[in-house]
C-alpha cells in the first residue's frame, strides 16, 4: 500500500512537470512566432477596417500566430484603450480569435511523438549557436513546439492511473451534466487564462483514459471558451469605455455561444455526430475533444458574426457610451497591455513621438505669434502645452525603457534608440518655444519695440525655422529618407546659420548707429540664438532615423 501510494505520488509529480513543460512550451512557441512575425504582425493589425469579415480573418491569422485567443483578446482591449482600434473593428477580430485558437488543439491531435525530441534538439541548437535574435526566434518556436508535445505526452502517461480509478471515473461521469461541465470549464480556464492550454490538458486526460466518453468533455469545452474571456475582462479594468465595451462584448459572444451550443448538445445528438465522423476507435478521444473545440468556435462564429451589430447594441445598452473628452495631459497611444505584443508597442511609441513632435511644432508657432503680435493668450497656450510636452517626454521615455527590457528584434531595438534621441530634441524645441514666449512677455511688460528691419529679419528666420520643423518632422515621421527632403533640410539649416550671422552683424551696426537701445539689442540677439537652436534641434529630429536607412543622407550631412 505504501509503495502504491509512493508510486502514485511520483506519477502526480511527473504529471505536474508535464503540465509545466506544456505551458512553457506553449508560451515559448507563441512568443517565438510573434517575434518572428515582427512588423508583419504589426502591419496586419494596422490594416484592420470596419469590415467585420476582414477583421475576423485578421483575428484568425493573428491568433493562429500567437497561439492564444486570450492574448489576442487582451491585445485588442489594449489597442482600443490606446485609440488604435474602434469597437466596430474589434468585434470582428474577437470572432476570428476564437477560430484561430483552435490551431493549437488541431496540432495536439496529430500524433508526432516520435519527432518531438528532434524539434527540441533543433530548437536548442539554433538558440545556442545563432547570434542574431531574429534567427533565435525560430529556435524558440521549434523548442516550444517540442516541449508542448513532450509535456502533453508526460501528462498522458502519468495520469493513466486515474483512468483505472473508479473514484475518478465517477467524477468524470458528472461532467456530462451541462451545468457541472460548463462550471468546471469556466472556472478552470478562468484561472489559467488560456482555452488552448485547457483543451490540451483535457486531451491529456482523454489520452490517459480518465475521459472515456466525449459526452463527459463536451460541456467542459464549452465552458473553456467562456472562461477564456477572463483575460480580456481583467485587461479592461482601468481602461477607457471602448475597451470595457470590447471586453463585455467578448464575454457576451462566448456566453451566447455556450448557451446555443449547450441547447444543441442537449436536444440533438451532438456527441454522437462527432463520433460518427471521427470514430473514437480510429482517432481516439483526444482527437474528438479537439474536434469539439474546433466545431464549437467555428459554429458560434457562423451563427453570431452576422448578428454582431445586435451584440454591439446589447453591449452599449449594458455599458453605454460616456460623453467625456480625453484629458490632454495623458498619452494617447501608449498602453501597458500592448507590451505583450512588442512589435505593436514599438509602433505605438512611434505614433506617440509623432504626436509629441506636432505638439512642439504647434507650441513654436504659438510662441512666435505671441512675440510678433504681443498677445498674452498665446503665451498662456505655450505654458499649457509645455507642461504636456514635458509629461509626454517623460512617459514615452518610461515606455521605451519597458520595451527595451523585452525580447525584441534588433531593428526594433534600433528604432527605440532613435525615438529616445528624437524626443530629447523635440522637448528642447518645446523649451525654446517657452523661452520665446518669455521674451514676448518681456516686450509686453517693457513696452519694447524693434525697428522694421529687425522685425523683418526675425520673420525671415522664423520662415526658415518653420520650414526646418515642417520638413524635419515629415522626414522623421516617415522614418524613411527622401533625397529631395533631406537635401532641403540640410540647405535650410545652412541658410539659417548664414542668415543668423548676417543679422547679428546688421543689429550690432544698428546699435552702433543709435537706432536700437542696449535692451532691445540684447533681446534681439537672444532671439537669434534661440531661433538658431530651434533649427539645430529640428535638423537633429529630421535625421533621427536608424543608420541603415540613412544611406545617402548621412553623406549629405
Amino acid at each position: 500500500m505504501c509503495m502504491n501510494t509512493y508510486g502514485i505520488l511520483l506519477k502526480v509529480i511527473m504529471a505536474l512537470g508535464g503540465l509545466g513543460l506544456f505551458l512553457i512550451g506553449m508560451k515559448n512557441m507563441g512568443e517565438g512566432l510573434e517575434l518572428a512575425a515582427g512588423s508583419k504582425l504589426r502591419n496586419l493589425l494596422e490594416k484592420i477596417t470596419s469590415n467585420k469579415f476582414i477583421a475576423m480573418l485578421v483575428g484568425v491569422l493573428v491568433t493562429g500566430v500567437i497561439q492564444s485567443s486570450s492574448a489576442t483578446d487582451a491585445m485588442v482591449v489594449g489597442f482600443a484603450n490606446a485609440g488604435l482600434m474602434e469597437f466596430g473593428q474589434a468585434i470582428g477580430v474577437l470572432f476570428g480569435a476564437k477560430i484561430g485558437t483552435t490551431v493549437t488543439s488541431l496540432l495536439l491531435a496529430i500524433d508526432i511523438k516520435a519527432f518531438v525530441p528532434i524539434f527540441i534538439f533543433i530548437g536548442a541548437v539554433i538558440i545556442t549557436f545563432c547570434k542574431k535574435n531574429n534567427n533565435k526566434y525560430y529556435g524558440q518556436i521549434a523548442a516550444g513546439f517540442g516541449m508542448l508535445f513532450l509535456g502533453l505526452s508526460l501528462m498522458s502517461e502519468n495520469l493513466k492511473w486515474m483512468g483505472a480509478s473508479d473514484a475518478f471515473l465517477s467524477l468524470a461521469n458528472h461532467l456530462s451534466n451541462p451545468a457541472v461541465g460548463l462550471l468546471v470549464g469556466l472556472v478552470f480556464t478562468g484561472i489559467i487564462q488560456s482555452s488552448s492550454a485547457s483543451v490540451g490538458i483535457l486531451m491529456a486526460l482523454g489520452a490517459a483514459g480518465v475521459i472515456t466518453d466525449l459526452r463527459q468533455a463536451v460541456f467542459v469545452v464549452f465552458g473553456f471558451n467562456v472562461g477564456a474571456c477572463s483575460a480580456a475582462i481583467l485587461s479592461s479594468l482601468g481602461a477607457n469605455r471602448t475597451a470595457k465595451q470590447i471586453a463585455l462584448s467578448n464575454l457576451l459572444i462566448s456566453c451566447f455561444g455556450a448557451v446555443i451550443m449547450t441547447i444543441i448538445a442537449v436536444f440533438l445528438p451532438f456527441a454522437q455526430t462527432i463520433n460518427y465522423f471521427f470514430p473514437v476507435e480510429n482517432v481516439g478521444i483526444a482527437a474528438q475533444i479537439s474536434a469539439t473545440h474546433i466545431i464549437f468556435n467555428i459554429a458560434i462564429t457562423v451563427i453570431l458574426l452576422p448578428c454582431s451589430d445586435i451584440i454591439m447594441k446589447i453591449t452599449k445598452l449594458l455599458l453605454p457610451d460616456l460623453n467625456e473628452e480625453k484629458e490632454k495631459m495623458q498619452t494617447v497611444y501608449l498602453d501597458n497591455r500592448i507590451l505583450t505584443t512588442p512589435p505593436m508597442a514599438v509602433r505605438q511609441v512611434e505614433k506617440e513621438c509623432i504626436r509629441l513632435g506636432e505638439l512642439a511644432k504647434k507650441n513654436y508657432h504659438y510662441a512666435m505669434k505671441a512675440f510678433f503680435e504681443q498677445d498674452k493668450k498665446y503665451i498662456e497656450k505655450v505654458d499649457k502645452n509645455e507642461k504636456v510636452i514635458d509629461y509626454l517626454t517623460h512617459e514615452i521615455t518610461r515606455y521605451i525603457v519597458k520595451i527595451n527590457g523585452l525580447d525584441i528584434v534588433d531593428s526594433d531595438r534600433k528604432t527605440m534608440g532613435v525615438m529616445y534621441s528624437a524626443i530629447q530634441d523635440i522637448e528642447r524645441i518645446g523649451d525654446h518655444a517657452e523661452n520665446i514666449s518669455e521674451h514676448a512677455q518681456e516686450m509686453i511688460d517693457g513696452n519694447i519695440e524693434f525697428t522694421e528691419d529687425a522685425v523683418a529679419e526675425l520673420r525671415k528666420l522664423d520662415e526658415l525655422v518653420t520650414k526646418l520643423i515642417d520638413d524635419g518632422l515629415l522626414m522623421f515621421n516617415s522614418q524613411q529618407v527622401d533625397y529631395k527632403l533631406a537635401k532641403s533640410v540640410i540647405e535650410t539649416e545652412s541658410s539659417l546659420d548664414s542668415h543668423t550671422k548676417i543679422f547679428k552683424y546688421n543689429h550690432i551696426k544698428r546699435m552702433n548707429d543709435g537706432k536700437c537701445s542696449a535692451e532691445n539689442g540684447t533681446l534681439f540677439l537672444d532671439m537669434l540664438t534661440v531661433l538658431e537652436r530651434v533649427g539645430d534641434h529640428a535638423n537633429n529630429v529630421a535625421f533621427s532615423i536608424p543608420r541603415n536607412k540613412l544611406g545617402l543622407a548621412l553623406q549629405l550631412k
